[in-house]
């Protein structure tokens, strides 16, 4: 009997979702590009449940007619390639003709289209794989491709996913970078009903684009670039040193307007900024690579997120000496470059550190560095600095502080040294920095943790050797009645003890220190109303209580090893949700601004 059978298509399209499709941003990201390809100018991206519940992608392309809306949910279908050669002279996004297969494999997937002046559209349905229903819908302009109940048939590939919120970051980084690409398209996302980007078109001034996608406040900071070579052309916009980030998420390549991860580009940005930053600040970098189709290769990655150069070297290069040029004419201090001679640069530069440094004292951690004042002018015959520009309206938090998206490994690097007004824990951080740490606001964040996946594995309070009785007010003994249910979500164990006394008989690991009646108290205000959802968004404020009351009865009462434990703990935790406390970092100051107070 062979032992070699082959494959389903079913199964084979649910393979090839496991590498297409991650999460909800990948199904984002390659339907939107898709409306992109199709000549779209207005592109709709509608959420609910962080995507996984249901997306809907509606764009004013071209359409398609009934026949190319069948053939384009067969697997390798594409209307991007025809022959080998094609594959070298791409200027679409895709071309495998894998990427809607793949999503309706593992989703509930409905497609709304027609061509321009048609009379008759078409839906198209398919769930999970299966057989195709095709029917007669009335005439639209473009397309609209729905997905619901995303992995609802993969359960294995489901648990896999995170909390909504974090799906949500991960959508939002991704319509990002489609967005900085195509300043001539207009973008609209929403997430259950509430707008969370709205961009119209502004192919005139990109810096609009860059500044809605990735915060007003590096609106003033930006520059322009170029660098044209033979093969290679760099364009686009860097923030001036005065503008720093505390992790790479800043950084933006694209090659042929496709966003790329490359580390030699990365490499040649972070060299041409190394004289520029202090240690552990990363540039914001928005760049346009042009080149050749014949000269880089895009098919090298599944998600199609890599690319290989032929001329890499020359491709660096140019990249290096683009924002090199710029940032030595120091176009933020208002000079002329053609007026520079080296002595006067070399001054310049000198001044625009000690700005820096002077505004780093100032700034809080992780924030853009404030702008130029009167009290900072140029050089006597120097322009002025830039004038600020109006602030264009932000995308969320696409652009995360410390506090909010710490770069891995970060507080496993601390050395504890001490604490501060017991309360604050000073550490030396990577290249004898001096780090700052709101130890409450630490274990906060490990509690909040602690309490998700206690809610996410759905398990009832635990039994407890704890227990007390306590005398409550009469409007917090009524809250605590109607929120027994979300109470025992929460592991917490409290039983009516006549009156308005309460017994509270077991709780969550990590809350047998607190002070049960100041708990309950607050748990009484923080309970959702009757009818909502007892999960982590509804008991979302409960959750944080918790959390806070945890980390105050345990902040001071930390050994050693458990900083240790509690700084691993930071490493791995989810920084999205909001805590009452979320400053974990304080303050963290550079060697080189600790020499030069020492001076």
């Amino acid at each position: 009997m062979a032992r070699i059978a082959r494959l389903s298509n079913d199964l084979i399209n649910k393979i090839a979702a496991g590498e297409v499709v991650e999460r909800p941003a990948s199904v984002v990201k390659e339907l939107v590009e898709n409306s992109l390809d199709a000549s779209a100018r207005t592109v709709q991206v509608a959420l609910e449940g962080g995507g996984l519940q249901r997306i809907v992608i509606s764009d004013d392309g071209h359409g398609m007619g009934r026949e190319d809306a069948v053939l384009c949910l067969e697997r390798h279908a594409t209307s991007k390639l025809r022959e080998l050669d094609d594959l070298h002279n791409l200027v679409s996004k895709g071309f495998r003709g894998e990427a809607l297969p793949a999503i309706a494999a593992v989703s509930r997937f409905s497609l709304h289209t027609a061509e321009p002046d048609a009379e008759v559209g078409t839906r198209v349905t398919v769930e999970g794989g299966g057989p195709l229903h095709v029917e007669d819908a009335p005439p639209r302009v473009g397309t609209v491709m729905t997905v619901e109940e995303l992995f609802y048939n993969t359960p294995a590939r489901l648990k896999f996913m995170r909390r909504a919120e974090t799906e949500l970051k991960h959508v939002e980084e991704a319509v990002i970078r489609i967005a900085l690409a195509h300043p001539e398209v207009s973008f609209l996302v929403e997430h259950g009903g509430l707008p969370l980007f709205t961009s119209p078109a502004c192919p005139d001034d990109p810096t609009e684009r860059i500044a809605a996608a990735l915060g007003a406040d590096v609106h003033p900071h930006l520059f322009p670039v170029e660098e044209r070579r033979l093969g290679v052309s760099v364009t686009g916009f860097i923030a001036s040193p005065e503008y720093t980030l505390p992790t790479a998420r800043g950084i933006y390549t694209f090659v042929n307007r496709r966003y790329v991860r490359d580390r030699g580009l990365l490499s040649s940005i972070q060299r041409a900024y190394q004289e520029y930053l202090p240690s552990g600040r990363q540039p914001l970098v928005v760049l346009f690579l042009e080149v050749d189709p014949h000269t880089v290769d895009v098919n090298v990655h599944p998600q199609k997120l890599e690319v290989r150069f032929s001329d890499s070297r020359g491709v660096y290069d140019a990249v290096l000496a683009a924002i090199v040029r710029t940032l030595r004419a120091a176009p933020w201090l208002g000079a002329a470059p053609q007026e520079a001679d080296p002595k006067r640069q070399a001054a310049h530069y000198a001044q625009a550190v000690e700005r820096f440094l002077t505004r780093a004292q100032e700034a809080v951690w992780g924030a853009p560095l404030p702008l130029p004042t009167a009290a900072d002018a140029p050089a006597p015959g120097m322009p002025p600095p830039p004038v600020p520009m109006g602030r264009a309206p932000a995308f969320g938090q696409a652009l995360p502080m410390l506090n909010e998206a710490p770069p891995p490994g970060y507080f496993a690097s601390l050395r504890p040294m001490g604490v501060l007004g017991e309360r604050f824990q000073v550490c030396e951080g990577s290249g004898g920095t001096l780090v700052v740490l709101d130890r409450h606001a630490a274990l906060e964040r490990a509690r909040l943790m602690d309490f998700h996946h206690l809610l996410e594995e759905g398990q009832g309070p635990a039994p407890s050797l704890f227990g007390t009785t306590v005398e409550l007010p009469l409007p917090v003994a009524k809250a605590l009645m109607g929120g027994r249910e979300a109470l025992a979500r929460l592991g917490l164990d409290v039983e009516p003890f006549g009156g308005t006394s309460f017994a509270l008989k077991s709780v969550p690991p990590g809350l047998e220190g607190v002070d049960p009646r100041t708990l309950l108290e607050a748990l009484s205000h923080a309970l959702p109303p009757p009818g909502t959802s007892l999960d982590a968004v509804g008991l979302a404020e409960a959750l944080r209580v918790m959390a806070c009351h945890s980390a105050q009865a345990s902040a001071d009462k930390l050994t050693d090893a458990q900083l240790r434990s509690l700084l691993g703990q930071l490493d791995a935790a989810d920084f999205h949700p909001t805590c009452r406390h979320g400053t974990v970092v304080v303050l963290e100051m550079p060697l080189l601004e600790l020499e030069r107070r020492a001076r």
